[in-house]
């Protein structure tokens, strides 16, 4: 008599959150299509107009240093960099980060050792630009 009762009680074994389906978990289903392309520019009109800086060296510095999935030197057809005058063009498929640039330019001026002169400024959201620092305004303090 007893052992009936506690059948009727005891949950279903197919309402246990294991056999359930997620609420909200679906399979994504990912195109084959183009990834997206994103492009970053780093201007260095300023420093390389004064002869401090080679654009070119920076590009080559970053043709050795950007990691693509954890290896330096695996680029591929993933990123591409250009140099245009005194401007360096990065296009990468989509997980790339802006602020993975801003790192190894100021990885690169660190190690010209202009890191004291010169600065890594974002003038819009998909560029930087090296400028220097101002030193003008401590003499207007005074």
């Amino acid at each position: 008599f007893w052992l009936k009762t506690v059948v009727k009680r005891l949950p279903l074994f197919s309402s246990f959150p294991a056999d359930m389906a997620l609420k909200g978990l679906k399979k994504k289903v990912v195109s084959k299509g183009k990834k997206a392309q994103l492009k970053f520019t780093i201007d260095c009109q300023q420093p390389a107009d004064d002869n401090i800086i080679e654009p070119k060296d920076l590009e080559k510095f970053l043709n050795s240093r950007i990691k693509v999935e954890g290896k330096t030197g695996n680029l591929g057809e993933r990123v591409t960099i250009t140099r245009e005058k005194s401007k360096i063009n990065v296009t990468a498929e989509a997980p790339f980060s802006k602020r993975y640039l801003k790192y190894l330019s100021k990885k690169y001026l660190k190690m010209q050792q202009l890191r004291d002169f010169l600065r890594v400024v974002a003038p819009n959201k998909t560029s930087y630009e090296l400028r220097y620092f101002n030193i003008n305004e401590d003499n207007e303090e005074e």
